[in-house]
C-alpha cells in the first residue's frame, strides 16, 4: 500500500522542479567599472544572479579567476574591492521566449548599449 505522505512529497518535488524549470533567470547588460581608475568593462548576461554570485565569490575567496580575463590584471593590482557592478538595463525573461532570443537579445542590447557609451571609459 502507498504511503500518503511519501506521495504527497514526491507531488511537491515535481511541482518544484517544474517551477524551476518555467523560472526564467534575470537577463541583463551591466558595467563591471574599476572605481580606481574609471574604467569599466561593458558586458551582457543571461542570468544577473549568477554573475553577482561570480563576483560575491571572487571577493571572498580574494580569487581573480572568477572575473573576465580582461578583469583581472586590474584585480591583482588594486584588489577585489575596487570593483563594483552596475546594473545598465533588465530584461525580462518569459516563459514564451526560446533559448535563442535568451541570448541574443541582451547582446543586441549590451550592442545599444556600447554605441552610447564613451568608449575611452571601456577596458
Amino acid at each position: 500500500m502507498a504511503d500518503p505522505a511519501r506521495s504527497a512529497d514526491r507531488a511537491r518535488r515535481r511541482q518544484l522542479r517544474e517551477a524551476y524549470r518555467q523560472a526564467r533567470p534575470q537577463a541583463a547588460v551591466c558595467l563591471i567599472r574599476n572605481r580606481q581608475t574609471g574604467k569599466a568593462l561593458l558586458g551582457s548576461t543571461t542570468d544577473l544572479a549568477s554573475l553577482r554570485n561570480r563576483l560575491d565569490f571572487a571577493r571572498s575567496t580574494g580569487t581573480a579567476s572568477a572575473l573576465d580575463g580582461r578583469l583581472r590584471q586590474a584585480a591583482e593590482r588594486f584588489g577585489l574591492g575596487a570593483f563594483s557592478l552596475e546594473v545598465v538595463e533588465t530584461l525580462d525573461v518569459g516563459p514564451e521566449m526560446s533559448d535563442a532570443e535568451i541570448r541574443t537579445d541582451p547582446a543586441a542590447l549590451e550592442a545599444l548599449c556600447r554605441e552610447q557609451l564613451d568608449p575611452s571609459l571601456l577596458v
